[in-house]
């Protein structure tokens, strides 16, 4: 056999094996069904009822101005859902044929260019962005991703299908009624702002102790501390009392700006912890 013919062999074989591992993945993918309970990377899958899917994007307010994650997307239909109400939409999914699941589904519902899917691990994904997070994970998936979450823009809502995110206060707790099973509850969150430190306010110095939507503290002013009371975090509203005077305001980085109430004040962070 000349050497002319043994290379066109070659490459006639190369061709053919790359053929059909081509048609061999897309058949893997037009088969793929999944079924729930099946394993994953850090979950099982379990769909979220489309009532209660609707029913989160309602609780979370979802409009054409948000940037919806999910995490541990599955086939989609949290994203998807988002995108048929207008939202710009990105799943995060481990499994390949998942995420090849989601998106040709997203084509099907005609929302591909606003529902996005990827490949990646939720631990290790980029939420920075996101200004809602609709969720099916368990409590030790929320806890890993706990550190997340707090780092978040303040406000940004995290709606939730029946399990909480530990020691954070529930914003609002609600169900929806129809066919949804076991999971018919939508928790939501805000992410708070990060206050803890020492604040300078006019009338004296504020020190602060937080624990996610929740803080206590002091304020010393004139040589007396008095305890602060009800200090509570409501994305980037924080209100608390000293002395019996109700404080309300906005917080923005290291400042603090009044919004209502009586006395007019301010506060500047001068000490971060």
């Amino acid at each position: 056999m000349t050497m002319q013919l043994r290379t066109f062999f070659a490459l006639a074989a190369l061709c053919l094996i790359f053929t059909t591992r081509i048609a061999g993945a897309a058949q893997s993918s037009e088969q793929f069904k999944p079924t729930e309970g099946q394993e994953g990377k850090d979950v099982v899958w379990v769909p979220t009822p489309a009532i209660l899917v609707e029913h989160m994007l309602d609780v979370a307010k979802v409009t054409p101005q948000d940037f919806v994650m999910d995490l541990g997307s599955g086939d989609g239909r949290n994203i998807i859902a988002a995108a048929k109400r207008g939202a710009r939409a990105l799943g995060v999914e481990y499994n390949p044929n998942m995420v090849a699941l989601a998106q040709n589904a997203a084509a099907d519902a005609g929302v591909a260019d606003k529902a996005q899917f990827v490949q990646g691990d939720m631990y290790e994904a980029d939420i920075s962005q996101a200004t809602v997070l609709a969720l099916f994970l368990l409590p030790e998936n929320l806890r890993k991703l706990t550190p997340k979450f707090a780092d978040l823009k303040p406000g940004t809502r995290i709606v939730a299908n029946t399990f909480g995110i530990s020691d954070w206060e529930v914003e609002q707790t609600t169900r929806t009624e129809g066919d949804c099973y076991a999971w018919c509850t939508a928790l939501l969150y805000l992410v708070p702002a990060k206050v803890a430190g020492q604040w300078r306010m006019p009338q004296g110095v504020l020190t602060i102790e937080q624990k996610y939507q929740t803080f206590t503290g002091t304020l010393l002013a004139a040589g007396v501390n008095t305890s602060v009371a009800n200090g509570r975090l409501n994305g980037d509203r924080i209100s608390f009392n000293v002395g019996g005077i109700e404080y309300t305001g906005r917080v923005s980085g290291d400042s603090i700006s009044s919004v209502a109430g009586n006395p007019a004040w301010s506060a500047t962070r001068v000490n971060q912890r």
